[in-house]
């Protein structure tokens, strides 16, 4: 009996095939996956827009703007994605997503307001006894099959996850070389693109909690912790090592990107503020320098260090896992508030005039005296500065630039101290 292997273009060429077989099942999989679920989307949305908005515009129950407030620009995106939906039922999917992606504005519309809808819905549905039994009414209906108005409005961002998983499934099993790979690609884009909006808005939004429930923590208005560009990192029990022999005394400490507040609790004899945190001092972070006294994995907590330019703080913590987590906790949010530092670059057109005016560049000749040929400009050391930027601050004097930079910093520093609270 003779054995004749196949050749090996043979099998090349059915492994090829197969792999292409396998991206048509995935891409076919992900493809139908995408028009029943915006099937159903769209059937969800046309309840919100005939159930809810219409009537409510018909009836007179909520004021315009206050319906608006809440429903926001979802009958646009009901329009918007009924359009799409004709495409994706027909095949031409790059084509409905080609045309759906430059009106996603409607959905960042949507997506800067759902925070502040949640609110007026709450409160209408709290103070208007009209609209609270229309919403129950409404919802009973055997189409809604038991949603709630407050689940319905969320479905455009939940859709848009969707959307981001499942274009990204059928561009991954399309070839290059179809038609549709380039449009797949765009939409994948912008769809992630408001995906990246979402959580953006989402952090935001925890971050502002966090910080309201804080400022409700503290006794008084004294102590202000709502401020813009300020986000809350963490809080916990820490013992304050004073530096004379007194004995050490626990503190609840609440560290945001700006600044470290100490507080200690309130009496539990107080009437109204007992379970309340009045605050002592707040510690600036910007000129602060951590270090960790001792503290290892293996030990039992540590002493941490940290200097301001007119106060010092020792802390201390029995719970390993706890004292590194703060240190790397402070340490983090001090390295991010350091000034961006500059460096000297070489030059590398010899041949070019020293920028500034002439006093100017005569301090950048006689300050590189060792190498006449040799011209030297200060530029910013931060990470991905636009080119345009550059040039623009390569015409101002480095000297002058030099000189302001130290200024502010000294001035910076005057003012950065602990704060008694």
């Amino acid at each position: 009996m003779s054995f004749s292997p196949c050749p090996p273009d043979a099998l090349a060429g059915d492994s090829i095939q197969q792999q292409r077989d396998r991206w048509a099942r995935k891409r076919s999989r992900a493809s139908r996956e995408l028009v029943q679920s915006e099937q159903r989307y769209c059937q969800q949305l046309e309840l919100v827009t005939t159930y809810f908005v219409a009537i409510l515009k018909a009836k007179g129950t909520l004021r315009q703007d206050i319906s608006e407030s809440i429903f926001s620009s979802i009958k646009a995106i009901h329009s918007v994605n009924q359009s799409l939906l004709v495409h994706l039922e027909n095949g031409y999917f790059g084509r409905g997503f080609d045309q759906f992606c430059p009106q996603l504005d409607h959905y960042n519309v949507f997506v800067d307001n759902i925070y502040n809808a949640k609110k007026v819905l709450w409160i209408q549905l709290k103070k208007n006894k009209t609209f609270r039994r229309f919403k129950k009414l409404q919802e009973a209906r055997p189409q809604f099959h038991n949603h709630k108005l407050e689940d319905l409005l969320q479905l455009p961002i939940e859709r848009i996850d969707q959307y981001k998983r499942l274009l990204q499934e059928m561009t991954a099993h399309t070839s290059p070389d179809n038609p549709e790979f380039q449009q797949l690609s765009r939409a994948v884009a912008a769809v992630e693109e408001l995906h990246q909006r979402i959580q953006n808005n989402t952090r935001r939004h925890e971050n502002h909690l966090q910080l309201c429930r804080v400022q409700k923590l503290l006794k008084g208005r004294k102590t202000k912790v709502l401020a813009a560009g300020r986000w809350y990192i963490r809080e916990g029990w820490l013992k304050v090592v004073p530096s004379k022999g007194a004995d050490v005394k626990p503190k609840m400490f609440f560290l945001f990107s700006d600044m470290l507040l100490q507080a200690k609790r309130c009496s539990a004899l107080h009437p109204t503020d007992s379970d309340k945190f009045a605050g002592q001092r707040a510690y600036p972070l910007r000129e602060c320098s951590v270090e960790k006294v001792f503290g290892n994995t293996k030990g039992k907590g540590g002493l941490l260090s940290l200097t301001f330019p007119k106060a010092k703080l020792l802390l201390m913590s029995s719970n390993q896992e706890d004292f590194n987590d703060w240190y790397q906790s402070l340490s983090s949010a001090v390295r991010k508030l350091q000034p961006r530092s500059t460096v000297v670059l070489q030059r590398e057109d010899f041949n070019q005039e020293p920028l500034g005016s002439a006093p100017d560049g005569h301090n950048l000749q006689s300050s590189s005296s060792s190498n006449p040929n040799r011209k030297r400009n200060v530029v910013s050391n931060e990470p991905g500065e636009p080119a345009q930027r550059r040039a623009a601050e390569w015409e101002s004097s480095a000297p002058k630039r030099i000189k302001q930079s130290i200024s502010e910093h000294s001035s910076e520093a005057s003012t950065s101290s602990c704060i008694i609270l």
